[in-house]
């Protein structure tokens, strides 16, 4: 094959895969979440809240938070 000619280049696409972030809360959530803080401190509430709005689940939020704040 002579120089002058190139050959085409294969294009290909790359899929964007998007990952799915609850990036806020539901009622139901922050119900649970207003009652729940009558017995915890704002810093057990604040790492619970920021879990959840990762996806986290509500008792699993809960026991992160009281290994690493306590009550």
């Amino acid at each position: 094959m002579p120089s002058y000619i190139k050959k085409a280049k294969k294009v290909v696409k790359k899929k964007v895969v998007k990952k799915i972030k609850n990036k806020g809360l539901s009622q139901n959530q922050r119900d649970k979440l207003k009652e729940h803080s009558k017995h915890h401190t704002t810093k057990h509430m604040s790492i619970m809240k920021k879990m959840m709005k990762g996806g986290t689940s509500f008792s699993k939020a809960h026991s992160v938070a009281q290994k690493m704040v306590g009550k």
